[in-house]
This record gives C-alpha cells, structure tokens and sequence, in this order.
C-alpha cells in the first residue's frame, strides 16, 4: 500500500491522465464504430470525418470532466475559462487527427480503423501536454 502511495505522489497524475485517457479513447473509438458501422461510409472521406468530428466531441466533452476533476484536480473558479482553453487545444488536435485520417485513409488507402488508433495515440499526448501546460496550469 505504501509503494501506491509513494507511485501515486510522482507519478499520479500522469497515472491518472493514461486511465481517463484510455476511458476517453474508448469513448472516441466506441462513437466513430457505432457511427461507420451504422449511418456514416468510411470509404466517402466526407463522411469519414464527419464520423471523426462526432467521436471527437463525444469524447472531448467526456475527457474535459474528467480531467478537471480527476485528473488534474483543479479548483479553479473559471469553470468556462478552462473549458474554452480545454476546447481550443482540443480544436488543434482534432485539426491534427483530421488530417492525418485524411493522408492515411483518403490517399494512402490504409485501413479507417487500424489508422484511427494510431492517430489517438498521438492525439492523446499532445491533449496532455496541452492540458497541463495551458488548460489546468493554475491549478487554484
């Protein structure tokens, strides 16, 4: 138990971030399967990202609250402050996730969801970065 502790204290946060992160890409992944298995064609690259937009505000909207209260644990008063600066960062990432969906699925012919994944990868380190550096840097 001690040893959890003594984890928790160095390395909590970033411990946290990847759990509510994993949840956040299973949020991510779970709408954009329902949404190309269901109404939106992958192989039409409008609709691709249509599917893309619409997993990422499903889990956008999940990872702001968590993150706040979970994650970094912020106390701030400005509520809507840190939810406008959380959702601009995301804005860029979500620039970054649309365009490499584009190369590798549009025009290298890649598989939508193997490409997917690798893009949340990328997109969830930079959304740390973001979040700790400019979203909950108060922390008050």
């Amino acid at each position: 138990m001690k040893k959890l502790q003594i984890l928790d204290g160095r390395y909590g946060e970033i411990l946290r971030y990847l759990i509510i992160g994993g949840l956040t890409t299973v949020v991510s992944l779970g709408v954009y399967w329902i949404c190309v298995s269901t109404f939106l064609d992958p192989h039409s690259a409008l609709k691709l990202q249509a599917a893309n937009v619409i997993s990422w505000i499903a889990a956008v909207t999940f990872a702001f609250f968590t993150n706040r209260t979970y994650v970094f644990r912020s106390r701030g008063k400005n509520i809507a402050k840190e939810a406008w600066r959380f959702y601009i960062s995301r804005l860029s990432t979500l620039a970054a996730d649309m365009l490499i969906m584009f190369v590798l699925v549009t025009l290298m012919h890649w598989n939508d969801k193997i490409a997917k994944l690798i893009v949340q990868v990328v997109v969830t380190i930079l959304n740390y970065l973001f979040s700790k550096f400019l979203v909950f840097r108060d922390h008050s």
